[in-house]
């Protein structure tokens, strides 16, 4: 009964809502015609007004309707958030009360709405402060950080309220636990729908961490499923909430790769944000070096080389992301600072200017902080600018002595001298721009330095570049030229940051200067495994300069796939850390075949199964690239499928074939995993892991 009155009660709320709602759409879409009308009006009216007086019109462009245009955004992106909470206003109820004040309630949706002239919104937006009462997890004694400081509170009540298009469908008290039924509803759904709910099924530990301080390096290594991604973007969106102004659009996402990077931009929106940049280190790289349109073996080609057994490409990946690389890089830095410039005193016209030791206590005293070849320009412009005074000295003196003589010629000589004395003056200086030519060319013949892209290759004898070469070209330009991002960036998110090296972290710390970061990845799904333990786990030393705590968190719970997809792909860890969230589903098919035509039936036998259970985005998975274009014309004759076999194309739902190293971190309804002869066994974890509720696999012998 209690049941009934309280589902009444909330559905009474919500028709209130819905009406408010309403009734501010109809508000602002008035405004917004009122604000599109003057704009229409002042544009015509100027431009009639000045129509041939270009620089007025331009003017007014720059000025006026810059501010009326941004009014305008501001209204539609209003509209846009009213119209989706039209939807489904709000996710969850808390009651509570601060001090010995009356209970009071609020309730949490996607967007916050405040009406005019009221103190208390309507509706708290999930970023808010106060709304991570609602994520705590238990009732009782509680607090939230506003910015004004920890503010107590003791939750009496929370609830969940499932609203879907404007119709209340179900209330369920959160009082043990916020998951529960309602988690179970998202995660059964099939993962394109999944992706829109994930606000309202944030869990406590991943709350906690999407709140962290901004001012913090937050590290995540969680299994897979554990909603790693999901917690980046959160992050992301509630630091955007929270501290816009100092963020604004100065955050960067780095990705493994294109792919991936256009999954998650389906996300963004959808919590309320666009326009952050993204990119991969790749790409990052490529740019800074101006290598964007070169020829340099990509991420893909070394993963594919690796797994087609290619032993030359997988040493060079190892060796190269290894501390071993590093230090070689840093014994030669070393080697450069103390013996790059055989340092020569500056002479002119046979005078020494300045001597050789004073030249050495510029480089190794007053500007020893300074990057070396950053060092050597400086001390260069310092020693133009000696010569420069000399040859000013020099000329004054020319000039002087030239002067004097004509002012001591007797009258009857000044008009035959003063032709040659002056003769002899352009000569003299003549000679004195000849020397300062030839100071300046002695100076640069010592002081000026090769291409680091030449010394790199020099070091490494390395002659044709890969993706593996970017991470330490880059790094002896950050260390010998100090190289720095042009945007100011305030915070990064890093998602796959197993396979990051030390290297990769340091050239992304010291050429962002970025003090806050977002850093979550799994360190059980390397691509490719190395010698040393995943860079991620050992952040500390990278950013023990910065006077920044590295926080670390271990998720080992996967809410993303079934119990029997979890427990299957936990055979393929060294150690059991994965705990799956207990829901169950099919169980696991294996099948063997022989030939190509027995392959391919079976394939297509599963694909229709998993579409009869209503599963749409269902992936193939092959070990790599050339698998896949074993099967790819076999499989397109009989269906519509998509080809996802490189990084410029975008998966946008429905059936694809992909490589293993392109599917790592997306998600699929179902997924079919081809054993083409061997495969590692952390990667067949990547590959199962893909999986929201069907998993099979097909081994061809």
């Amino acid at each position: 009964m209690n049941k009934e009155i309280d589902f009444l009660q909330e559905e009474n709320k919500l028709n209130e809502v819905l009406d408010i709602l309403n009734k501010e759409i109809l508000k602002y879409l008035e405004r917004r015609k009122t604000v599109t009308s003057y704009i229409l009006d002042a544009r015509k009216k100027y431009i009639e007004e000045y129509k041939d007086d270009e620089d007025q019109v331009i003017d007014y462009f720059d000025h006026e309707s810059f501010v009326k245009e941004e009014a305008y955004k501001t209204i539609d992106k209003r509209l846009m958030e009213f119209t989706k909470l039209k939807e489904s206003p709000y996710f969850g109820k808390v009651t509570f009360k601060e001090d010995d004040e009356i209970p009071e309630d609020i309730y949490i949706g996607r967007y916050g709405l405040t009406l005019e002239n009221a103190f208390e919104p309507l509706i708290v937006d999930w970023r808010a402060p106060i709304a991570s009462l609602f994520y705590k997890g238990t009732l009782g004694e509680s607090s939230y950080n506003p910015p004004a400081g920890e503010v107590k509170a003791d939750i009496i009540g929370r609830k969940q309220l499932i609203i879907k298009k404007g119709q209340l469908q179900g209330v369920f008290d959160s009082a043990v636990d916020v998951k529960d039924e309602i988690l179970q509803m998202v995660l059964t759904k099939n993962s394109s729908d999944k992706l829109k709910d994930i606000v309202m099924t944030i869990q406590k530990e991943q709350d906690e961490i999407i709140r962290e301080d901004r001012n913090k390096v937050i590290v995540v290594n969680g299994v897979a499923g554990s909603g790693k991604t999901t917690i980046a973007l959160h992050r992301i969106s509630y630091l955007l909430y929270n501290f816009r102004k100092q963020f604004g659009d100065k955050v960067l996402i780095f990705g493994p790769n294109d792919v991936f990077m256009d999954y998650i931009a389906q996300v963004l929106p959808s919590l309320g944000e666009g326009g952050i940049n993204q990119t991969t280190f790749e790409n990052f790289a490529k740019k800074e070096l101006s290598l964007e349109y070169e020829n340099i073996k990509s991420f893909g080609s070394y993963i594919e080389d690796a797994m087609n057994g290619n032993q030359e490409a997988l040493k060079e990946y190892k060796y190269k992301s290894s501390k071993e690389f590093v230090n070689l890089l840093n014994f030669n830095i070393d080697k450069f600072n103390n013996e790059y410039f055989k340092i020569q005193p500056v002479k002119f016209n046979g005078e020494e200017i300045v001597p050789a030791d004073e030249i050495k206590e510029l480089f190794t005293g007053y500007y020893k902080d300074m990057p070396l070849f950053r060092r050597s320009e400086k001390i260069r412009r310092i020693l133009i600018s000696k010569i420069k005074d000399k040859r000013d000295m020099e000329v004054y003196k020319i000039n002087s002595d030239i002067k004097e003589k004509i002012k001591n010629l007797p009258e009857d000589q000044i008009d035959i001298e003063k032709t040659n004395l002056e003769f002899l003056r352009r000569i003299k200086i003549r000679e004195i721009v000849r020397e300062v030519i030839n100071s300046r060319a002695q100076v640069d013949s010592w002081i000026k330095a090769e291409s680091v892209l030449n010394l790199y290759k020099e070091i490494t004898t390395t002659e044709n570049l890969g993706y593996m070469d970017l991470a330490g070209i880059l790094y002896l330009m950050v260390k010998l030229q100090g190289v720095k991002v042009k945007n100011e960036i305030k915070h990064i998110v890093i998602d796959e940051a197993q396979d990051y090296s030390f290297i990769q972290f340091e050239i992304i710390k010291e050429m962002t200067g970025c003090k806050s970061y977002t850093i979550v990845g799994d360190s059980n799904q390397r691509l490719i495994q190395t010698d040393d333990e995943p860079a991620m786990l050992h952040l500390n030393t990278i950013f023990e300069d910065l006077d920044v705590e590295v926080k670390e968190y271990s998720l080992n719970k996967s809410y993303r796939s079934t119990q029997e997809i979890m427990e299957y792909a936990n055979k393929f860890l060294h150690e059991d850390r994965i705990v799956p969230l207990v829901r169950s589903g099919e169980p696991i098919i294996e099948e063997e075949v022989e030939t190509k035509d027995e392959f391919i039936d079976t394939l297509l036998s599963i694909i229709d199964d998993y579409e009869e259970e209503g599963h749409e985005n269902i992936a193939v998975i092959f070990k790599g690239k050339d698998e896949l274009k074993q099967y790819a014309h076999l499989i397109k004759e009989r269906i519509n499928v998509q080809s996802l076999d490189n990084e410029d194309l975008l998966y946008k739902g429905g059936k694809v074939l992909i490589p293993a190293y392109l599917a790592k971190g997306l998600e699929f309804d179902g997924v079919i995993v081809v054993e083409n002869g061997e495969v590692e066994p952390l990667l067949k974890y990547i590959m199962c892991t893909r999986a929201l509720h069907r998993l099979s696999v097909i081994r061809h012998k």
